[in-house]
């Protein structure tokens, strides 16, 4: 007997040929929202008021510190033990850097996809430096000016790589 399309999941179907975790990415998109709303909430009742505009200087800083604490977060060898619960080691990847994919299934699948993609938890990480820049802009912009300058380490580190090598 066919099955009528209202008795079909909402998510059934949709990517047969790989297991996608759809109701974890569904959790995580409401925790998202739901910390985004909480924190604009409180913003509003505390009588702060949001600057007309965020300063070009903030931007270039906040870019560049998201970056980088999404590539620890999702990549660097010593923040492996946050993500072990939810990935799988495959190989070292770039300097200090390491490959994993996402194991399990449903939430914790999802989490996993999330922890080991610097693209992903980037959005997580600018919306936490927008927040801080909002309630505690002297900390953040000192937070983020440290992750920059970590990043501009990094890529000290890699030029002065290939230039020995091509010695």
């Amino acid at each position: 007997m066919a099955q009528r399309v209202q008795d079909i999941g909402a998510f059934e179907g949709h990517s047969p040929d790989q297991a996608r975790p759809l109701g974890g990415y569904a959790i995580l998109m409401g925790v998202f929202g739901a910390l985004a709303g909480g924190f604009a909430t409180w913003f509003r009742v505390s009588g702060r008021e949001l600057p007309e505009r965020m300063e070009a200087r903030d931007l270039a800083l906040v870019t560049v510190a998201t970056h980088k604490a999404s590539r620890l977060l999702t990549k660097d060898r010593v923040t492996s033990s946050v993500r072990a619960p939810f990935t799988r080691y495959e190989g070292d990847g770039g300097p200090g850097e390491v490959n994993e994919a996402a194991r399990g299934r449903g939430l914790r699948r999802a989490i996993g996809e999330l922890v080991v993609c610097p693209y992903c938890i980037g959005v997580w990480i600018s919306a936490a430096f927008a927040a801080g820049l909002l309630v505690a802009p002297r900390f953040t912009r000192w937070f983020a000016a440290v992750l920059t300058a970590v990043f501009g380490a990094d890529v000290l580190q890699i030029a002065y790589k290939k230039a020995e090598d091509a010695l």
